[in-house]
This record gives structure tokens, C-alpha cells and sequence, in this order.
């Protein structure tokens, strides 16, 4: 697993594909937080970062799964899948080695934002005038749902040798598990009824209670339970293009 991770690492910073990625995240959640008026956080009456963590799940939308399409699509696509299975590798391991790589990926694209957090600090107040907790827990949420992200953009990788195909799956089924569900709790056949369940079964309810400080660990679980999810179905879709 831990040849893999590295292997996807190296190919990673090798290219131009990391550079791209964090670039890319920086500049429309910078443009969000600080440039554009109707939701720039200079021109709120509070210290705050809810403009990152409000766009950040619509950038990482298309941006993970135009990092993740490659991740098996492309094994596929050249004929390497067959080199990797003759490698004292199990399926898990291979998955797991990319999917760590993947995230990681994801996480040093989150790694800069904190100067936003410095910034807003020293912007405050009086200085440090700002909701900490609300904040933390927000990140450990926006992480949360990346990884999540991440799995599916994995699981969607694993169907088809095109990587075009896996980006287009991988933001259907990414946007599906974060925004649908609230959109169906709203229908009059589930409100008053059926809503709050529906509502909880798609990741954005879970991601905005973390993003009030509110560390439950219910939303935790539920996260994890995502991931573990759509790891497994890589697993069982790797094992069916074996046979």
C-alpha cells in the first residue's frame, strides 16, 4: 500500500496535476472569500470564514473528481491493471494506497486557507474577535466531506477505462450524495413526514451541523460510514473486472 501511495504521490507532484489542483482551489475560494462584493467577508459585519466553507463543497465538486478520474480509468486505459495485479498487492491495498494519495492531494490544497483564518484574526475586532470552535469544526467537516468526495470519485474511476466517463459519473453521484437529498426533503409527499429523515440521508445536512461547531459524532459516523461505502463497492468492482 504504502509503494502505491508513494508511486501516486510522486506522480502527482511530477506533473503539473498538483500544482493545478491547489492552484486552482486557491483562486475561486480566494475570489469568493475576498474579491467578489456580494460575498467577500470584507464587507461583513462580523469576523468570519462562512464564504470558504460555503463554496468550497462547489469547487471540490468538479475539482476532486477531475483529480480522482485517473486513479484506475487510466490503469485501465494503458493495460497497467494487469501489471499491478502480478504485484504482491491485494485489492484493499491498492485502493487504499490511492485513495490515501488522493486526499492527501486534497488536504494540501486546504493547507493555505489557514492564512485566511490568520488574516481574519488579525482583521477582527478586537483581534481574535472570531468563532474558533465554528471554524475548527467546519474544517474538520470541509475534510470530512472531501474525503467522502473522494471515495466516490474512486468508486466511479473503477467502472469505465474513460476518464471523461469517471468525471462525469463521479460529479452526478457527488452531487447527488450532497445536494439531492435535501432538494427531495422538500417535495410535499415527504414534508411533515419523511422530511427530516430524507434530509439526513444526503451529506449536506451533516456538513452544515459541522459547520455550526457542532461536533457530533453522529455526522462523523455517517462520513465515515459514506467513505467505507464506496470503498468497498471499488473493491467489489475491481474484483468483478478480475473475473
Amino acid at each position: 500500500m504504502l509503494s502505491i501511495y508513494t508511486k501516486e504521490i510522486k506522480g502527482f507532484f511530477s506533473s503539473l496535476v498538483a500544482y493545478i489542483v491547489i492552484a486552482v482551489f486557491l483562486i475561486f475560494i480566494g475570489a469568493f472569500t475576498w474579491v467578489f462584493r456580494d460575498t467577500s467577508i470584507l464587507y461583513f459585519n462580523y469576523a468570519g470564514l462562512d464564504p470558504l466553507f460555503q463554496f468550497a463543497p462547489l469547487v471540490f465538486l468538479f475539482l476532486i473528481p477531475a483529480i480522482t478520474m485517473r486513479s484506475f480509468a487510466e490503469e485501465f486505459q494503458r493495460g497497467t491493471m494487469e501489471f499491478l495485479y502480478t504485484k504482491p498487492l491485494k485489492d484493499w491495498q491498492l485502493i487504499l494506497g490511492k485513495y490515501l494519495a488522493n486526499l492527501t492531494l486534497v488536504i494540501l490544497s486546504l493547507l493555505p486557507t489557514l492564512v485566511y483564518y490568520y488574516s481574519v484574526y488579525q482583521l477582527g475586532s478586537p483581534k481574535g474577535n472570531l468563532d474558533t470552535g465554528g471554524i475548527l469544526g467546519s474544517y474538520i467537516g470541509l475534510v470530512l466531506l472531501s474525503a467522502a468526495f473522494v471515495s466516490i470519485g474512486m468508486f466511479a474511476s473503477t467502472l469505465t477505462k474513460s476518464q471523461v466517463v469517471s468525471f462525469i459519473l463521479a460529479v452526478f453521484l457527488c452531487f447527488f450524495m450532497h445536494w439531492v437529498f435535501s432538494f427531495l426533503a422538500k417535495l410535499p409527499m415527504f414534508i411533515g413526514t419523511l422530511d427530516d429523515l430524507v434530509n439526513r440521508l444526503g451529506m449536506q445536512y451533516h456538513y452544515d451541523s459541522m459547520s455550526r461547531g457542532l461536533l457530533d459524532t453522529r455526522d462523523i459516523i455517517y462520513f465515515l460510514s459514506v467513505i467505507g461505502f464506496f470503498l468497498y463497492a471499488s473493491f467489489v468492482s475491481l474484483e468483478k473486472r478480475k473475473w
